[in-house]
Order: C-alpha cells, then structure tokens, then sequence
C-alpha cells in the first residue's frame, strides 16, 4: 500500500536537509519521526514480533529505533543494538573476502573452483569463482536439494552436510555463463575457498579484515547454532490455526547465510562504500561491477550486492530471508543515505519497509511511480473477438523447456483460463493477443511454424522479453494410475521416493514429510504441492522407467524406478 506524502513536503525537504545537523527534539526531527514510526506501528505492541531500524545520512544514524519484542517468551524489546540472524545479506561479506584475497593475489576470479574444492564433480564445463559470485556457475541450489532429499527445516546442517550432497550431484542446471538464476550453493563453496587458502575460517577471516577494522564489535559469522549470543533475538512464523511458533534456523554453515549483526553496525559497513577504508578503491569498485553472461548481456547482480533503482534512483542492495527472519539494506549512492531493517517476524516485508522509510526522506527527489495500465477492455470492445472453438483451440498444457515449468489453459465459464489457484481468464485484445485478469501480464499465442508447436508468450509488465512456452497437449489424464506406482531411488540426493495409489490418486511419499499427491498437469506430468514437478521418463518398451523432479533452483533431478 501506498501512501502520499504531499501534504506538508516541504517541511519534509527542509527536515531532509537539515538532518545531519537537528538535534533530538526538533520539530522537523519529530514530524519525520512520526512518519516513520506510523510505518512500523503493526509491531510496536508488546505481544508482537517486530523490527530494528537504521536510517543513516552523510555516513551517519539519524533516526534508529527498535519496534515489539525480540524475544516473546521474556518480554524482551527489540532494540537498535539488537541481534538478528540476517540471511543472505551475508553474501556481499564473503564476496568481500574473496575480492580481498583476490587483491593479495592469492586467487583469481577465474581460478577453477575445482582447484579448491575437489568435491566439487567434473561436469565437463569449467565452473569459476566468478560464476559462484554471480549464480551464474549452473550449480544446483544447496537449500532445495536438502529439502529433497529429506531434510527439514529445523535439522541441523553443517558445511559438511553440503559438500557431501553436492559431491553426488550429475549435472548442472545449465552451463556456466549461460543464465543467472540463484544458487546458496556457490556461496557455501565460496565460504570453502576463503578457509582452503587463507587458513582461516571464513568467520575468523571476516573478524580479523572486515569487521574489526569497521568497528562492527557486535557482527559475526555463526557457525556453531548452540553458541550463547548475547542480545540475540528470536524469531517467529505463524502457527496453522492461529498463534505464533518459534522459527530459528540451527544452521552450523555459512558464507550464503548466518551472518548475525546489528542495524547499527550495517551502518559501518554501509559506510566502508564511501570510505573505503576496508579494500580501499578497487575492491570497492570489483564490489559493485554486475556480473556477465556468456551471451554477453549484462546483469544487474555484483559481489553480493543487487544494482537495481527505486523511482528513478539508483540503488545498491540485498535482502534476505531464513526461517522467521526477515532483513533489507538499501543504499542510495546518490544521495548518501541508506535504510536496514531486520525483523524477527516471516510475515513482515523489510523490502517494502525500506522504501517506505525512503518515501519519507527522499521525497523532494523521487520520481512519481507511473501510473498502472487500465484495466483490460471488454472482451466486446475488441474487433478481433475470437470464436468460443478459436479459444478452444488454446486450450491445453503449454511448458517453459528449461525449466520445465508447466501451465495448464483450460475454458471455464466460456472464457479462457489459466487454471493457476482461482484461475485467471485471459480477456481477448485481439484474437491471439489477451490480457491476464489479475495480474500484471499479456499473453500472444503463435501458431505452429518451422518445426515449433504452438507457442505462448508470457510477458510480464516491467520486462523486456517474454517467458515462452510451448504446447504440449489438450488431454492430461493419465489412462492407468498403476503404472507409476513404485519406489523410485536418486543416486544424487541417496534417498528414495514411494509413489502409491490412493483414493484413486497418485501420492509420492518421501523421508520426513507428509505424502504429497500428484495432480496431473500433462501426460506422464504431475505437479506436487511444495515440492515442484514431476515428468515420469520411459523406456524403450514404453513402461515407466523414473522421473526427474524440477523445482525452480533444481533442474532435471534423476529419480530411477527400482524392479519389483
């Protein structure tokens, strides 16, 4: 939700302006104060988890606050000089470690990752630490393929634990250079690198070169989950019925996540960007150059950090996310202020709450968002109104190749609908060319040419190129559920998946959690609930021989069905 700020702008500006000099007290200081706390007004109660804040201007903290409780059971407040688990905001730490190693020429960027790291399997392509960096290296993402292989989120997982599962793994989602899609796995491995060549381990590293020489006394790598840390907070999710339940992670890994810090000391090393005190000149500037593609098309991910803008505003950040935790640090070099916020609540969103915070300050120098399309036209105002049988024709199951992702188009009520939740109809602009009811997207249909069956194209409001997926068939139903059934093995992730009939439905039952069932989204296709989606591969006697499993981070997991 929005809100504006035009009402009083002015002392607005004059109160941006004259920040680093007002005093507690001021009445431009309060009147901007309020504003703020009114963003965060949900959690300042003393039953609710909350949040820390840090709003830093000219190198310097010019409003902090904490809002509800760090820690539920003992009432304890949340403060400023509070701790919290920060998540993957850790990255742009351990990329900082690598460049620093890098600039003592002990490593280069385009060192073999397998010199370091020998578990690391020979996948026929060169993986680099410059492609850990930008997720770019292929890697199957380390947190998927844990759940997968039967692990839950309250286990504890070690740096071993990972290594071992990545040692198993036969291929890549894609070759190196060849796309960006987000993998903790290469910072896992990166973490590996800074202890193989420095000697010391990544925490120890970061404490003696970064975060001593900031003075970020309270800010450390956690690699030990029943360490004691003083003014530590907890966290929490919601409870399925009502209520809340502690969520902490029991991670003894790191390099991809468990950096714990305060809003505070970000703000040192929010300042180290200008100063440079730490790296100096060059390793600042390595910080924040995006990484590149093989096809060379320019990224908008650095070392750990997202180059992105905000209302026409340029903007360097990285937020993150692990069990209950919640953490955003946004940097605006422009304008030499900054925001971070953590919060101890999976419901809360310090993304948006950052940019809130920064709609109050920056005001005098954002840009009005345009405004959102229209609504679609009636399906009567367009000249082009297809058939009831031209929509039909549409109808079927049309998949993304890379990724496997699979969509279902069916008619309902006479209108062509993505069958995703609720559905979601597709209003005719012309006859092959439909806007998406309730979501922000377009969708042109091309018939079948040069070898290519029908194809959709999907292009989401904001982007440049379209998600193409092609058709596969109208019918899904498998004609005998039976033949599915069976226990099928993956040497990858050593564990075993047991798909049964029940009820007249397929269910897949796997180590730890509760059996999932199979909706059929395609002949021999199937998506499963929490898990992603499952294409039963065959032989040559057109009996089913196993699966691969695709869920977002993991591409083309092998699953082999056992004999009787």
């Amino acid at each position: 939700m929005k809100r504006s700020y035009a009402i009083g702008l002015l002392v607005l500006m004059i109160g941006v302006a004259a920040l680093a000099q007002s005093k507690p007290g001021d009445a431009a200081d309060k009147s901007i104060a309020g504003k703020v706390d009114e963003i965060f007004a949900r959690f300042d109660k003393p039953d609710s988890p909350g949040c820390a804040l840090a709003v830093i201007k000219d190198g310097q903290i010019v409003y902090k606050r904490g809002y509800g409780m760090s820690n539920l059971e003992y009432g304890i407040p949340i403060s400023p000089s509070s701790i919290f688990h920060i998540a993957s905001i850790s990255k742009e730490f351990t990329a900082m470690a690598i460049v620093m190693l890098a600039q003592q020429g002990k490593l280069s960027l385009d060192d073999d990752v397998r010199k370091y790291v020998p578990e690391v399997p020979d996948f026929g392509e060169r993986i680099t630490i410059r492609h850990l960096i930008h997720h770019i290296s292929g890697l199957r993402d380390q947190w998927s393929l844990l759940e997968m292989a039967g692990w839950r989120e309250d286990d504890v997982i070690t740096e071993g634990d990972i290594l071992d599962l990545i040692s198993r793994q036969k291929a890549l989602n894609f070759k190196p250079g060849d796309e960006h899609l987000y993998s903790n796995t290469g910072y896992t491995l990166l973490a590996v690198i800074v202890k193989r060549i420095s000697g010391q381990s990544l925490r120890d590293f970061a404490d003696v070169n970064i975060f001593k020489p900031l003075g970020m006394t309270r800010t450390h790598f956690h690699d030990d989950h029943s360490m004691i840390v003083k003014d530590r907070t907890s966290a929490y999710q919601p409870r399925t019925g009502g209520g809340l339940k502690v969520s902490i992670p029991v991670f003894d890994t790191y390099g991809a996540t468990s950096l714990f810090t305060t809003v505070e000391d970000l703000a040192k090393w929010d300042q180290n960007f200008v100063d440079k005190k730490v790296g100096g000149e060059a390793a600042i500037a390595q910080m924040l150059m995006p990484g590149v593609l093989n096809s060379g098309k320019k990224l908008t991910y650095a070392f750990g950090l997202s180059i992105g803008e905000y209302k026409g505003l340029n903007t360097v950040g990285h937020g993150g996310a692990d069990a209950g935790y919640r953490a955003d640090f946004v940097r605006f070099p422009d304008q030499r202020f900054s925001v971070v916020c953590f919060c101890n609540l999976s419901t809360s969103n310090p993304s948006m709450l950052t940019r809130r915070v920064a709609d109050i300050y920056l005001a005098d120098q954002l840009k009005q968002e345009p405004p959102k399309p229209k609504p679609a036209a009636p399906v009567a105002a367009s000249t082009e109104k297809p058939t009831e049988q031209e929509l039909a024709a549409k109808t079927g199951v049309y998949t993304e190749r890379k990724t496997e992702t699979t969509l279902r188009l069916e008619m309902k009520d006479g209108k062509l609908t993505a069958a995703m939740g609720p559905g979601f109809p597709l209003v005719p602009l012309t006859k092959d060319r439909f806007q998406v009811l309730g979501a922000p997207a377009t969708v042109t249909f091309q018939g079948a040419a040069n070898g290519h069956p029908q194809r959709m194209l999907v292009l989401n409001e904001g982007e440049k190129e379209p998600l193409v997926l092609e058709y596969v068939e109208a019918s899904a139903a498998p004609v005998q559920l039976a033949e599915y059934a069976g226990i099928y093995y993956s040497e990858e992730l050593d564990t075993r998946y047991t798909v049964i009939v029940k009820d007249d439905k397929l269910v897949v039952r796997r180590r730890k959690f509760e059996d999932a069932a199979l909706t059929p989204s395609a002949a021999d296709d199937f998506k499963v609930a929490n898990v992603g989606s499952i294409k039963f591969t065959r032989d040559s006697q057109k009996r089913v021989s196993g699966f691969e499993l695709n869920a977002g981070r993991v591409r083309h997991l092998r699953f082999s069905k056992e004999p009787h």
